[in-house]
């Protein structure tokens, strides 16, 4: 065998030997690149998450409830004069020619309920006549300063309600004021 063959033998077999050697170190190499996997699931990783939503849930249930409790308790009755004047106020809507006889009936039902609850009179189940004769019987002073103030009021508003008639803007406004001036004059006296 020549030299050069010998030397290439022997080159061949160094290159076998670092073939030999190199093999598991690529192998390892090839298997550390891989390609990327999805997570792994970690065994109660949604446990956490569903504690804080739950958590928060029950913040805001709290709180809308604590809130509700409060609005309601904030709010004050209205005394009997104050639910009277808003009565009253909701009969603005029909201070038109068209629905004065409405008007007549919901300003005068308004009135009456409120004598009879204020001032413990018989109002709303007597004739306009009969509940100013009782009101001349009355002990009653404050109702009794009033009623030439009321005969008039309750006259106009049966007139409206009973013979059908009209009443100008004008004439309805002044019985509105004339109803709320009362209500505002004999108002319970303010509780402290």
């Amino acid at each position: 065998m020549t030299a050069l063959a010998r030397t290439r033998r022997a080159a061949s077999g160094w290159a076998w030997l670092a073939a030999l050697l190199s093999g598991p170190v690529l192998a390892e190499s090839a298997e550390d690149i891989r390609d990327i996997r999805g997570p792994k699931a970690v065994p109660g990783s949604w446990m956490v998450p569903a504690a804080l939503v739950g958590a928060l849930v029950v913040a805001l249930l709290a709180y809308a409830v604590w809130r509700r409790r409060h609005r309601v308790a904030g709010r004050r009755t209205l005394t009997l004069s104050e639910q009277t004047l808003e009565r009253l106020e909701s009969t603005r809507p029909l201070m038109r020619p068209a629905t004065a006889r409405e008007f007549g009936i919901a300003a005068s039902e308004a009135i009456r309920e409120y004598i009879e609850k204020r001032f413990d009179v018989v109002a709303t189940q007597r004739t306009t006549e009969e509940f100013l004769q009782a009101l001349l019987q009355s002990s009653n002073e404050a109702l009794a300063r009033h009623r030439s103030l009321l005969a008039e009021f309750l006259q106009q508003c049966d007139f409206v309600k009973f013979a059908g008639a009209s009443l100008a803007v004008t004439d309805m406004e002044s019985l509105f004021r004339s109803a709320r001036g009362f209500v505002l004059e004999t108002a319970e006296p303010p509780v402290p």
